[in-house]
């Protein structure tokens, strides 16, 4: 459970800085970074709200959503990281998604251990 407690946390993370780094973005006309964040912060949302149901708990609908997760957060995470050098929230968002990623797949191994 402590995993998944970490899982959360860094999807919730992931899923602020995202939406802070897609406003800034999208002020900054990068259109792309900006829809990535705004479905990465979605994605992660999302995943963080399953996980605190335990009781409808499906271990293959469970590694779907952090397969997708794990993917949004480093397609999210790769795009910062090339603004990151000239944007701060960039660079804050890229970390928060690269952790998310690990948390995500932390979880699904120990949940894929304990099945």
């Amino acid at each position: 459970m402590s995993m998944m407690q970490e899982c959360i946390e860094a999807c919730s993370a992931a899923a602020m800085s995202a939406t802070m780094c897609a406003d800034a973005d999208a002020a900054e006309g990068m259109g792309r970074c900006a829809s990535l964040c705004t479905n990465t912060a979605d994605v992660a949302t999302t995943m963080m709200r399953m996980m605190m149901r335990p009781a409808g708990y499906d271990m293959g609908v469970m590694t779907s959503m952090m397969t997708a997760c794990m993917t949004m957060g480093e397609a999210c995470a790769a795009e910062c990281a090339m603004h990151a050098d000239m944007s701060e929230h960039c660079r804050i968002c890229a970390s928060a998604c690269t952790a998310m990623v690990e948390a995500c797949r932390s979880a699904m191994s120990s949940m894929q251990t304990a099945s």
